[in-house]
């Protein structure tokens, strides 16, 4: 009778799979969703998300719960989405989630096609740029989408939209530029025809981000003559590596905010942040933080700040400590908190 599942590769009326359907949909699950979370240049790993399409002795009774956990396919197959309820260890000091928290929200990554496979080509992501609206607070519930899209001849484009599960209101939009690289020589590969038709039929025309609204511009290498705060001594820990004992990118976040003002952490809020990534990074390899504002916020004591700015930019630089290899270029827009304004 064939095997039973719930979705639109399904014949309603025989209640059995249609072939062509379901592995349409399994194709588009491990390219869109695999679950590796590497590093950044990093190479994705979609063994996880192949074990985890249902086979024909798994359980295939989706609840409500299930498609909330588990996600599911919508507009007409082409975007994935996926529920998170906000925890308490997922929110920083003001009580809302944090950068960080947002970044891994996003971390659902497509991974290779049989003629990537043929030629031993991996994904690597290249610039990020996570726009923000509001930050939740625990116990919210956020509805995560995402799909794929060309960008140019030697690239993909990630986006991403965040909603409030039951208003919709857009909470937060990302995108993200991916190139294709050889996982032996290291080098920089350009899209193979035949890869290109194999992922062609996934590429959904929509931006979360409005195209000019989309920053370009090139972020300015930073010198120890032109950072105004330096951290050094940052050491990635075992907990911080991924499957390919690289470290995570959303970790660099956190390190790129370690040499942000203590003043500023607390009386602005992180709107927008733009990373462009040079170079993987492993445990051995000690680092570098250093920030550099293009505006200046002078403070006293007591927190009456002269010269206090609406909004304030940001440009930072996550290097090696030792011989000062560039791993991070980030420029990040600070808004005033509304209990500071």
């Amino acid at each position: 009778m064939g095997l039973q599942v719930r979705g639109n590769c399904i014949n309603p009326k025989k209640k059995i799979v249609d072939t062509n359907a379901w592995n349409d949909n399994k194709r588009r699950f491990s390219l869109l969703v695999s679950a590796s979370s590497n590093c950044s240049p990093r190479a994705v790993d979609t063994n996880y998300a192949m074990k985890h399409v249902p086979l024909g002795n798994e359980s295939t009774e989706h609840t409500p719960l299930d498609r909330i956990i588990r996600g599911s396919f919508v507009e007409e197959g082409f975007v994935y989405q996926q529920s998170f309820c906000v925890r308490n260890y997922q929110i920083g000091p003001d009580k809302t989630v944090t950068m960080e928290t947002l970044m891994y929200f996003l971390q659902n990554d497509f991974g290779a096609t049989h003629e990537m496979d043929l030629r031993k080509l991996i994904w690597i992501v290249t610039r990020i740029q996570v726009q923000v609206q509001r930050y939740s607070k625990r116990g919210d519930e956020i509805e995560v989408q995402t799909w794929i899209d060309t960008a140019g001849r030697i690239g993909i484009r990630k986006d991403w939209i965040i909603r409030d599960r039951h208003t919709k209101e857009i909470i937060a939009k990302a995108t993200s530029t991916w190139a294709l690289m050889n996982k032996e020589t290291r080098r920089l590969s350009k899209i193979p025809e035949e890869v290109r038709q194999e992922l062609a039929p996934l590429f959904f025309n929509r931006f979360a981000i409005a195209t000019e609204e989309i920053d370009h511009q090139k972020i300015h290498k930073l010198t120890d003559a032109t950072a105004d705060k330096f951290r050094s001594g940052v050491t990635p820990g075992w907990n911080d590596m991924d499957a390919n004992q690289h470290v995570n990118h959303v970790k660099y976040v956190k390190w790129i905010l370690e040499s942000v003002p203590r003043e500023i952490l607390e009386e602005y809020k992180l709107r927008s942040i733009i990373l462009e990534f040079r170079r993987e990074c492993t445990q051995s390899e000690m680092l570098e933080s250093m920030t550099s504002s293009s505006s200046k916020v002078i403070g006293a004591s007591n927190n009456n700040y002269v010269g206090r700015k609406r909004d304030l930019q940001y440009i930072h630089l996550l290097r090696l400590q030792e011989n000062k290899t560039e791993l991070v270029r980030a420029r990040t827009e600070w808004h005033l908190k509304e209990n500071h304004e």
